[in-house]
């Protein structure tokens, strides 16, 4: 029966397989993207670029929770890389986790002051903090 299972194998390289997931993604095909990264992952769980398209194909589809997951893995590999922390941030403000998120988006804010983005995000993250912490907020 593992002719079933070869059948489902996309056709060509776990580099090929990239290439056709980050031009899905290009053409706003989250979900097709994540599955064809994922399975590139699967092949290539070293490859942090690979690790990195899934990250972002998982949150554009709405796999928020594998987003962070993908993200946290991405940022434990690549310690000094700002958009993995931003990445992880984002995921953990989507699941609520703001205090969390406010870690990870305060170093891609260190790291990259320039990128505005980074800045806001961080801001909206540390407001929704105070207010859950002001007197009256359940």
């Amino acid at each position: 029966m593992s002719g079933a299972g070869e059948s489902r194998r996309p056709a060509g390289s776990t580099y090929e397989w990239l290439q056709r997931g980050l031009a899905l993604l290009a053409a706003g095909e989250a979900a097709a993207a994540a599955v064809l990264l994922s399975r590139a992952w699967q092949e290539e769980p070293g490859s942090t670029v690979v690790l990195e398209a899934l990250a972002r194909a998982q949150y554009d589809s709405g796999d928020v929770a594998g987003a962070a997951e993908s993200f946290r893995r991405l940022a434990d590999a690549r310690p000094a890389d700002d958009y993995a922390h931003f990445g992880l941030g984002l995921s953990l403000s989507r699941l609520g986790r703001f205090g969390l998120a406010a870690e990870h988006l305060a170093m891609a804010h260190a790291m990259r002051p320039d990128r505005p983005e980074y800045a806001d995000r961080l801001r909206q993250v540390r407001a929704t903090l105070r207010a859950r912490q002001s007197p009256g907020s359940s």
